[in-house]
Parts: structure tokens; sequence; C-alpha cells
């Protein structure tokens, strides 16, 4: 779980849960940073998807890793899962597994953050390496040449307490869009992913839930 920093130079463009045709909106974006972040779309990408089952705030990245890990992605390894998660405990372990295992890959990190309160609910596509922990104090190794994260709650106070207390059906709805976008942005002729991996099922089409 981190808190967004965005240096001017880096390529950030962002989107809301609650945005009409959201998810050809994250696949226009998903392009645009991915094209800023790797000089060479042919080599391996990794997609590692941080946080944890143990906490309903930072579960964002574990579910993103169960959804894409259903769907058949060419020439794309996902790390981190409800399984298999990948957190502060294990991060650079898996990091440097990745390094060792893949040459120059194009490494994708996805994570939950904390913002204002006029954020929660937004997805951020950025260029750059992902700082995962800082939203809770923790030093821990950069991540990725890219980044993907999703605002679930507030910061500021009690952090850890937050995300104890984040709504799950948040958290699960950016992770829907999340692995719907990075699907439809990665594989050569998508159609949708498993639908009970779904909710709500209107995202099959690429619309949001109507109230």
């Amino acid at each position: 779980m981190n808190i967004p920093f965005f240096p001017q130079q880096l390529l950030k463009r962002k989107l809301n849960a609650e945005d009409e045709n959201i998810i050809q909106n994250f696949k226009q974006y998903f392009k645009e940073v991915q094209q800023a972040s790797f000089s060479s779309l042919d080599r391996p990408t990794v997609i590692i998807c941080i946080g944890t089952d143990r906490c309903t705030g930072d579960c964002l990245g574990p579910l993103v890793g169960e959804q894409l890990q259903m769907a058949y992605l060419p020439n794309t390894f996902i790390y981190g899962n409800l399984d298999y998660p990948v957190h502060a405990v294990n991060l650079e372990e898996i990091t440097t597994k990745v390094h060792t295992t893949f040459q120059n890959p194009n490494i994708i990190a996805v994570d939950a953050c904390l913002g204002s309160s006029d954020m929660v609910g937004s997805i951020f596509i950025k260029q750059g390496p992902l700082k995962p922990g800082s939203g809770v104090k923790k030093e821990l190794p950069p991540v990725g040449n890219m980044h993907i994260t999703g605002v679930v709650n507030i910061s500021g106070f009690l952090e850890h307490m937050v995300l104890q207390n984040t709504r799950l059906s948040l958290v699960r709805q950016i992770s829907n869009i999340v692995s719907q976008g990075i699907y439809h942005s990665l594989h050569p002729k998508p159609t949708h992913l498993p639908s009970q991996l779904l909710w709500p099922p209107s995202l099959q089409t690429g619309t949001t839930k109507q109230p």
C-alpha cells in the first residue's frame, strides 16, 4: 500500500471507478503510459500485484493477480494472488527472482493506496516505479517500470486502522476494473475475463454499474 507521488516529468493518467466507458479509457491510458515506460514491447511483461489478503484495504493487488491468472495473456507473467501474495516480507525476494528469471522484463506493479477524500475510488496509471509501503511508513524497494494504483480509502491518520476498515465492495470494484483493463490492453484478441470473477457483471461489456 502506498500514497501516490507524481514528479512532473513522469507521465500519469487518472480514472474514476464510476466513469462511463471505464475499460476503454483504461486501455487508452494504459497504452500511453506503456509506450512511455518501455523501450521495447517485445520483452516479457511481468505484473507484480502487491498486497495481502489479511487486510481488506490492502487486498487490491492480490485480487487483481487472482483474476489475471485466470486469463491467458501471452508472454505475461503474474506474481501475487490470494494464495501467494507479494507483500512487505517477500517483496525484495520476489523482485530479485523476477530479474534473475527474465532478461530486461517490462515490469508493471499494482497496489492499493490511500489519498484525500475526493480521490477515493480513483485509479492511477503512472510511468516509473511504485514506492510500496510509503503510505504506512515502510521502507521498501521501488518496483516496476510503470505502476497502477487504486485509492481505496482516506490517508492522514491511523493508516493501518483505515486499511482494516476499508469496504471490500470498493476494493473489489477497483480490482475488476484494473484486471479487465490490463487484460484488454495486453491481450491481442480480448473477450472478457471469466464471468464468475467479476462484479458488477456489466464490466464485461466495458461499462460501469448503474445506480
